[in-house]
């Protein structure tokens, strides 16, 4: 790993180099919109989507898609704040490379590749891309979850991903996760950045008891007390509290930003994830897509933050990316409208004028 000034020199140049959206492109898809021979708005949230796509980059009929899932294990799980133990980590990433995940299925239909990546698990599984730095983070509730030069290295490795798949000809990314123990380090990161209380930002997860729910707040109140995580610096916050799923997928939206990608969100993680990248690179909120509003009970505060309107309410809680995958078909029929709709003028008819 290179020296944590070097890291953050990396970090500070990327994040100055990313533009806002383009308001004149966003402007114009808004008009078009309006020009298309429908009921003005008639689409709903599908239209402002394409518009905020328009202005991280000119909207294309057809994307090329690619989720990339991180993968990661975390240490908390010594906690007993999961109902699986971290080999299920491993289990799952296998099956994403091999097509047998739930994201996999879903995104077959999607039309988009999965790209399982190597966060930070335990284990390595033969043929996946890694970006990995540690094997797992520390225990939050004994020690910091990583040191921050691990931090701003998984976070750059996630923004150099990005990069990379835009260079490859992927116009349209999206991030998921897979980790035993990670909605308990997200509701860490995201208690701390936005100054609540666990008890507000803590579910069960994949399936605790209410003795289990009630422990998982407990260890994330008494982590955060210790280390005294900085809101301000979320490369802190996540260092302390956070995972290194968290950190790459911050660093991937802000590399979408900076690839000029626009980049769906999951559900909790990786929207905290992008909270972080937001309060790093505001900019960074341009180029989100927001898929879905998660069942975990923090989400709702989180996609507040953000500013942004999930498209979908599913009471989703899989991860993996299958939020992401379940929007892009979504967004394939708005870009159909949109290209393929004759306008008004074209159909001889007066237009829809707003009343």
């Amino acid at each position: 790993m290179e020296n944590v000034s070097l890291l953050e020199q990396r970090l500070q140049a990327a994040i100055a180099a990313v533009h806002p959206a383009d308001a004149g492109r966003t402007a114009s898809a808004k008009a078009h919109w309006d020009a298309v021979a429908k009921p003005l708005h008639g689409l709903g949230l599908l239209e402002d989507v394409l518009a905020r796509m328009a202005g991280v980059a000119p909207l294309r009929r057809e994307y090329k898609k690619c989720i990339v899932s991180f993968c990661a294990d975390n240490g908390v799980v010594a906690q007993g704040v999961t109902q699986t133990g971290s080999e299920v980590t491993a289990l799952v990433a296998g099956n994403m490379l091999t097509g047998r995940a739930s994201v996999c299925c879903m995104s077959q239909v999607a039309g988009a590749k999965v790209l399982p990546v190597d966060a930070g698990m335990l284990v390595e599984v033969p043929g996946m891309h890694s970006i990995k730095v540690a094997r797992g983070t520390k225990d939050l509730s004994q020690e910091p979850a990583m040191s921050r030069q691990e931090c701003l290295s998984v976070l750059l490795a996630g923004m150099d991903l990005a990069g990379a798949l835009a260079k490859e000809g992927y116009t349209l990314l999206a991030a998921g996760e897979m980790g035993i123990g990670n909605t308990t380090t997200t509701s860490a990161v995201a208690a701390t950045l936005l100054g609540r209380p666990a008890v507000e930002m803590t579910g069960k997860g994949a399936g605790l008891s209410d003795e289990g729910l009630h422990r998982k707040i407990a260890v994330i109140d008494a982590a955060v007390a210790l280390h005294r995580p900085d809101p301000t610096d979320p490369v802190d916050v996540i260092a302390k509290v956070g995972g290194f799923d968290i950190a790459a997928m911050a660093g991937f939206y802000l590399g979408c930003a900076l690839h000029e990608t626009p980049a769906v969100m999951d559900g909790f993680i990786s929207t905290v994830a992008a909270l972080a990248a937001v309060r790093l690179c505001p900019a960074v909120r341009d180029a989100l897509v927001a898929s879905h509003l998660s069942a975990e009970p923090g989400a709702g505060h989180v996609m507040e933050a953000l500013e942004l309107t999930p498209l979908l309410r599913l009471g989703m809680a899989l991860g993996e990316g299958t939020g992401a995958a379940s929007v892009m078909p979504l967004i394939d029929m708005a870009l159909r409208v949109y290209f393929d709709m004759p306008s008004f003028d074209g159909i001889g008819i007066d237009a829809y004028q707003p009343l």
